[in-house]
């Protein structure tokens, strides 16, 4: 019996809900998806009762997570930046939206890690960073010309 049930049934219960199998991935009757959860759940209360802490177990939260260097640091905020000149969407099926001052507040934030770290980068961090700015500040430049173009464009008609 599990610790839960033994102080008075203070426990919650786990039943998978999921209209298709984890497994094959096909649809699940009703029935089949009862049937299955109990014994996960079952499974789930023993594994939670071995262990120190009172949570379920997941698998993300067992893998350690990935190591962020200060490459992959620019690299995301680079992504963003992106994102928000409209070059890259939001989300895989979304449409590209453009909004050029959180691109711009993404590029100042780049420079302001390139001036704070000014001497504490190796080689290749400070070549990666210089790279990035002068590409994400170009891409900039020429947006806003093209919006300004627009701009004057539609104030002509």
């Amino acid at each position: 019996m599990a610790a839960e049930e033994q102080e008075g049934g203070r426990g919650f219960r786990v039943q998978d809900r999921r209209r298709f199998s984890p497994t094959t991935g096909e649809p699940r009757s009703v029935e089949s998806s009862e049937q299955t959860s109990e014994p996960a759940a079952q499974q789930e209360e023993s594994d939670t009762a071995r262990l120190p802490h009172a949570g379920p177990v997941h698998a993300a939260a067992a893998r350690p997570p990935a190591e962020l260097s200060f490459s992959s640091f620019i690299l995301g905020l680079s992504t963003q930046a992106l994102m928000y000149m409209g070059e890259i969407p939001a989300a895989p099926g979304q449409s590209l939206q453009t909004d050029l001052a959180a691109a711009q507040q993404m590029i100042d934030v780049l420079v302001m890690l390139q001036q704070k770290t000014t001497g504490n980068l190796d080689a290749g961090e400070a070549a990666m960073l210089d790279n990035a700015l002068f590409d994400l500040r170009m891409r900039y430049v020429e947006l806003v010309r093209k919006s300004r173009e627009t701009a004057q464009k539609k104030g002509k008609e």
